[in-house]
């Protein structure tokens, strides 16, 4: 099964305020954009972004809803080769001084987009300046979210670490580039529960056959729950075991 990360959508409430900030201080540039009835999506990635790489999807509602935050999902990373140096950028643009490297060994920081979306900024030596590196979900129970990504996607465990009180398992597809995108599941150790929230999305994977990928997936027990049928056969939806929304579709070249 092909099923690299395609996208990360956000919920935002000013779609012009969202896109000035992403495109202002981490340079995106727009790369699609659906325009429906009652809302918007729009596609946004670096310029010289990997034909692996995954977009962010900004969604707009038109009926000027709100949204609750939530703490099952965590935040997006996007790939710097200095995280202080990125970091100081983003001050001198007007950023709000959120979580700075120091308070973060050093290693990555935090800073957060219009709508309290947190983006972290970590150092690699690969990828686009300010592609997105991993989407961050908190998971309930360790053993099952890495299953669920294993069996329902064929995803493998390609990094872990163990902390005192958390634990940190990226996924990814065997063949994915390291360019692409990946998951890190992060689980922590007091067994606490968490709140979905609507102000994040879903993420989306490439498939190369929707309906066969779709069958597939029922037949290792995935969640029916938005079938190809019911999205006019242009992409399909189903959930993780902690209710986290995956997106199945197609891309051409």
């Amino acid at each position: 099964m092909s099923a690299t990360l395609d996208h990360t959508m956000l919920r935002v409430e000013d779609l012009e305020a969202s896109l000035e900030w992403y495109q202002t201080h981490l340079d995106y540039e727009e790369k699609g954009r659906w325009e429906a009835d009652t809302f918007t999506n729009v596609y946004l990635g670096p310029e010289d972004m990997h034909d692996a790489g995954a977009m962010l999807e900004l969604t707009y509602n038109h009926d000027d809803r709100s949204y609750e935050m939530g703490d099952a999902w965590g935040h997006i990373a996007v790939r710097v080769e200095d995280v202080y140096d990125a970091y100081d950028e983003l001050l001198a643009q007007g950023v709000e001084d959120y979580r700075d490297p120091d308070s973060c060994g050093g290693s990555y920081a935090f800073v957060r987009d219009p709508d309290g979306h947190e983006v972290e900024i970590v150092e690699r030596d690969h990828g686009a300046k300010w592609s997105l590196d991993h989407t961050m979900i908190r998971v309930e129970d360790a053993d099952a979210a890495i299953g669920w990504w294993a069996r329902k996607l064929e995803y493998d465990l390609v990094r872990r670490a163990e902390m005192d009180s958390f634990a940190l398992y990226f996924m990814k597809p065997e063949d994915a580039p390291e360019e692409a995108m990946s998951m890190e599941l992060t689980y922590n150790y007091d067994g606490r529960s968490y709140n979905l929230g609507d102000s994040w999305g879903h993420v989306a994977v490439r498939v190369d056959d929707l309906d066969d990928t779709w069958a597939d997936l029922l037949t290792r027990d995935a969640e029916d729950y938005r079938d190809p049928e019911s999205c006019d056969n242009m992409y399909a939806f189903t959930k993780t075991n902690d209710g986290h929304e995956v997106e199945l579709l197609e891309r051409d070249d």
